[in-house]
């Protein structure tokens, strides 16, 4: 195996559009929380979210007619310009290189099926726009960023939900490392939609101000959404064009819980996290900081919080959530935290969870609360977990170490 590294980072996301300005965000602990404006919210007790202010397609966006993408492939094709522009690598050099691009996503184009649902309804199937039929398909997401950029490696759409952006890029991180690609652009993107917040809000796990992962008092999450692409290269690559480096991929873990659609298995955490400390050649003990699927659900809180213990004993590292700064982002969520923590590794600091009263005793962690920390980080790990009991976890590390 190749060994594999991060040498660009694209964030779009409620508290900022770029990878300085999200990683100055997560140092301060901004909070991305608004009222909703992309669908009514009348009818709901709550009507608060995390949603991306500000985004202009026309600005981020070349190499493709933005107006022919939904929302969801809008992010992920904005964020994947910042990465390259960020990792400072030639963009002919990239396409005649074997660079694919992998994607996480939950529900792809959600807003689209929003509006496609709504003519429906209110003027029958024949009163439907062909055009936006067009943009549904969850595949079309990677397609666009390959295309924007001409790519030509291969993309692939991976929508296995809320650990989605974990997902992608452990596919990217074997596709350098066996050497069946030379660099991969990877993560997630979601936007927020009336059917995820109806569905959630029906689930009774909708915050009503925001979200407070592992505090006592916490009521839920707040959806959220945006995009986070990482360009991954193999060490060999960046180290001959000169490149800074982040950090360095050690490898991940999945597993399935096989079990329960919704509801989270302690089990399966525990092993998928063995399994991603086995595969990237670490202990426990190396493990300095943890960023957490953190929703700020009682069960998921609960139950991610026995899993560490388990696996870490009397010795956990800090544990934090930045869901509690941008709200649950969906297939993009393990993919920012990803970057929070490709960033916490170069910058040397802990991201916090904001909102933050008084820790649950049934979750007894460090979750650096409210404000971030100076730590002096070798070894990260980015826990992503999800609907249909798809956990997806990665392992990142200082380079050199």
């Amino acid at each position: 195996m190749r060994r594999v590294v991060v040498t660009g980072i694209g964030a779009v996301s409620s508290i900022g559009l770029g990878v300085k300005a999200f990683t100055d965000a997560l140092r301060a602990g901004a909070c991305g929380v608004s009222e909703i404006r992309s669908f009514d919210t009348s009818g709901f007790a709550s009507h608060r979210g995390c949603e991306v202010r500000n985004f202009d397609p026309a600005t981020w966006i070349a190499g493709i007619d933005p107006s022919t993408l939904g929302r969801s492939a809008q992010f992920a094709v904005a964020a994947a310009g910042m990465a390259i522009r960020d990792s400072g690598i030639d963009t002919a050099q990239l396409k005649q290189a074997r660079c694919g691009v992998s994607i996480g996503t939950t529900d792809g184009e959600s807003q689209v099926i929003d509006q496609l649902t709504e003519q429906a309804v209110r003027h029958g199937y024949a009163g439907i726009d062909p055009a936006l039929l067009q943009q549904v398909p969850s595949h079309h997401i990677s397609f666009a960023v390959a295309r924007a950029l001409g790519l030509r490696g291969g993309a692939i759409t991976l929508p296995t939900a809320c650990s989605a952006g974990n997902y992608a890029i452990g596919y990217a991180y074997d596709c350098i490392g066996l050497g069946d690609a030379d660099a991969m652009l990877c993560g997630g993107a979601d936007s927020v939609c009336r059917k995820t917040f109806a569905g959630f809000y029906r689930l009774g796990t909708i915050a009503p101000q925001v979200c407070q992962p592992f505090d006592k008092d916490r009521k839920g999450i707040l959806t959220g959404e945006g995009a986070g692409l990482l360009l991954l290269e193999s060490l060999d690559s960046a180290l001959a064009r000169g490149a800074r480096i982040y950090a360095e991929v050690l490898g991940y873990g999945l597993t399935c819980d096989a079990d329960h659609m919704v509801a989270p298995n302690r089990d399966s955490i525990v092993r998928c996290i063995r399994l991603a400390h086995r595969n990237a050649g670490v202990s426990a003990a190396q493990i300095q900081y943890i960023c957490a699927h953190g929703t700020g659900t009682i069960a998921n809180d609960i139950t991610e919080s026995g899993a560490i213990a388990e696996v870490f004993g009397a010795t956990k590292p800090p544990v934090s959530s930045i869901k509690s700064m941008i709200g649950h982002t969906m297939g993009a969520a393990s993919a920012l935290a990803s970057i929070a923590c490709a960033v916490a590794v170069r910058d040397g600091f802990l991201p916090p969870t904001i909102n933050h009263g008084e820790t649950d005793p049934r979750c007894p962690l460090d979750c650096v609360p409210n404000h971030s920390r100076a730590a002096d980080l070798r070894v990260v790990q980015n826990n992503g977990f999800a609907f249909g009991g798809n956990n997806a976890i990665t392992v990142y590390a200082r380079y050199p170490q």
